[in-house]
């Protein structure tokens, strides 16, 4: 121990590397007297080892506060790697700074072991502090503030330009930050080689997003030529290096067992890593493996468990999925209210088919007089934050008046908006614009607004469409074209198509007579409850013009289709009674 002071008194450099060496061969206290004598002499390297000692807890009780004590005095006195893990400390949250004494003595960084919120301006000082020194590691912290901080503090040119030379001066996270700088940017293309070089860089330092981002590479065939083995092996080595996104796709991978040899547990084991540590997706995906089955026996309660689990850390999905638990009863006692507040819970937080289902319920309630909630007034909040499916079903309440005055110029306003991505609501402004209902009419953007509803397979569009090909209103006849789209329509059930074609086949509308499939399509129209196909059915029972007559099938069809009030069914039921009775 003399032999240590004298070493230390003699060269203070000397006795900095032997208490280096000691904390190397992890004899730390035997290396903090050591350190603690040359900090009070004044030396900032050895306040800096002092301050990693107190947050390693080694050969010292774990303290946050004496930690960044020393830190923030080397850092004082110009050491850069001290700086630079002050600034990394305030980035993860781990305390706040305090007032600088306007004297030149440093308060404390940190008041007590406790963690905070980000402290972005201060580590901003730190970074650029150790930036300026010429340290690697505060180049890359201080272009991760100018790229992530808060908006007063962004500035990408600069920030790219400290991650480029943070990675020439060899730092992975350098190398790193420029590669995904490289990839954000708007001529990412010119780029390609660079970003590879960079993430492969920061692969090899085995940096989990940088393995986690190569392995994205490399599965889109960016990197090379694409190959699902080594991307599986990316993925792989992230999710052991603690990547969530990784662990999903190497616990998807595993249960696909497509790439990689099937084994359902293990991959069950790397979803469920990931969702303990906090990622909802992967807590929907383990719900998702009990509820459905296939890959694992079902199991409802598991399932409730995982999907409760994704749904409050904000996965809406899961949330929909555990409201349909509570609306049935399985895995969880079956429970109205729960079902409702979940339900709300995933259409606020966007999930589009809650947000159809949470719709449609309070519309049908709204309709039957139930006392719900004002809908207009949480669709009209919803639609005003974008989403389209409010927008229709707000167009919806003001052209029906539920819940509110009808008003049929607004409805066009909200309708068309939801227009943008809602082939139901295309089809309905295609109605009022054919109608002129709250718009000025307009046959050809009728025409228009149909074919587009028709094409995201809305069956009354690709009605109303055919009607309007047929009859050449807003554009030229197309009688094949609507004979195609009537059968698709028809295909779903729609007995207004089938109707639709058994008048196309009987003649008259450029299509070739073929009464047997006019009958056809009578008759199945007919069994739909179709007034005018029933009338039609009954008059080609009783001529006779498919080539065959049936006079009591026929009078049945004449008294469905009087039943319903079809103007001349009568007559033609009293025709052939006279007939019958000769």
């Amino acid at each position: 121990m003399l032999f240590d002071r004298l070493i230390g008194k003699a060269s203070p450099e000397t006795g900095l590397r032997r208490a280096i060496a000691l904390i190397e061969k992890e004899r730390f206290a035997e290396a903090l007297p050591q350190l603690a004598r040359m900090a009070e002499a004044g030396s900032a390297e050895a306040a800096y080892h002092i301050g990693r000692l107190y947050l390693q807890g080694a050969g010292v009780p774990f303290s946050r506060t004496e930690g960044a004590r020393w830190l923030e005095r080397a850092a004082l006195n110009g050491n850069a790697e001290a700086q630079s893990m002050l600034a990394s400390l305030l980035l993860q949250g781990l305390g706040s700074q305090a007032r600088e004494d306007r004297s030149g003595a440093a308060a404390r960084l940190f008041s007590q072991d406790s963690t905070a919120k980000p402290d972005f301006d201060a580590a901003l000082r730190w970074a650029r502090m150790a930036a300026d020194a010429g340290s690697p590691d505060g180049q890359a912290l201080l272009a991760y503030v100018l790229t992530y901080g808060p908006s007063p503090l962004r500035d990408q040119i600069q920030a790219r330009e400290w991650y480029r030379r943070s990675a020439a001066a060899g730092c992975a996270q350098g190398h790193l930050g420029y590669a995904l700088s490289l990839a954000g940017d708007p001529n990412r293309a010119a780029h390609r080689d660079e970003v590879v070089e960079h993430m492969q860089a920061a692969a090899a330092a085995e940096i989990p997003t940088a393995v986690f981002m190569l392995g994205v590479l490399t599965e889109g065939g960016i990197s090379g030529k694409h190959d699902p083995t080594a991307t599986a092996e990316l993925y792989r080595k992230a999710a052991e290096l603690g990547h969530r996104g990784a662990q999903i796709k190497w616990g998807t991978l595993l249960i696909e067992g497509t790439v990689v040899a099937r084994d359902l547990v293990l991959g069950e084991t790397w979803l469920r890593r990931a969702a303990l540590a906090g990622d909802a997706r992967a807590a929907e995906l383990v719900g998702n493996l009990y509820a459905k089955g296939g890959a694992l026996p079902p199991n409802y309660v598991e399932a409730a468990n995982w999907y409760r689990r994704a749904a409050e850390g904000g996965n809406a999905a899961a949330a929909r999925s555990l409201s349909s638990f509570y609306m049935t009863g399985a895995g969880v006692p079956r429970d109205s209210h729960e079902a409702a507040r979940w339900l709300r819970i995933a259409a606020e937080a966007g999930n589009l088919d809650a947000q159809v289902d949470v719709g449609n319920d309070l519309l049908e309630r709204a309709a039957s007089g139930e006392e719900c909630p004002p809908v207009a007034d949480w669709f009209m909040q919803t639609a005003q934050r974008g989403n389209l499916v409010a927008a229709f079903n707000l167009g919806v309440c003001l052209l029906q008046g539920i819940g509110v005055v009808r008003n049929e110029q607004q409805a066009a306003v909200w309708l068309r908006r939801a227009a943008e991505g809602v082939p139901e609501a295309q089809f309905m402004i295609g109605r009022l614009v054919a109608d002129g209902r709250g718009v000025p009419a307009d046959p050809r953007a009728a025409r228009d607004w149909f074919a587009r509803a028709a094409q995201g397979g809305i069956t009354d569009a690709q009605v109303a469409l055919a009607e309007m090909l047929v009859n050449g209103r807003g554009g030229p006849q197309d009688a094949p074209a609507a004979l195609k789209l009537c059968e698709q329509a028809a295909a779903n059930g729609h007995a207004g198509a089938m109707f639709a074609l058994g008048a196309m086949y009987s003649g008259g509308h450029a299509i070739a007579v073929d009464r047997a499939k006019a009958e056809h399509w009578f008759h199945a129209a007919a069994e739909r409850g179709h007034g005018q196909a029933q009338l039609m059915l009954g008059r080609y029972l009783r001529s006779g013009a498919a080539g065959h007559s049936d006079l009591k099938q026929a009078s049945h069809w004449l008294e469905m289709a009087a039943a319903q009030g079809i103007v001349d069914a009568d007559a033609e039921l009293a025709d052939l009674e006279r007939a019958s009775s000769r």
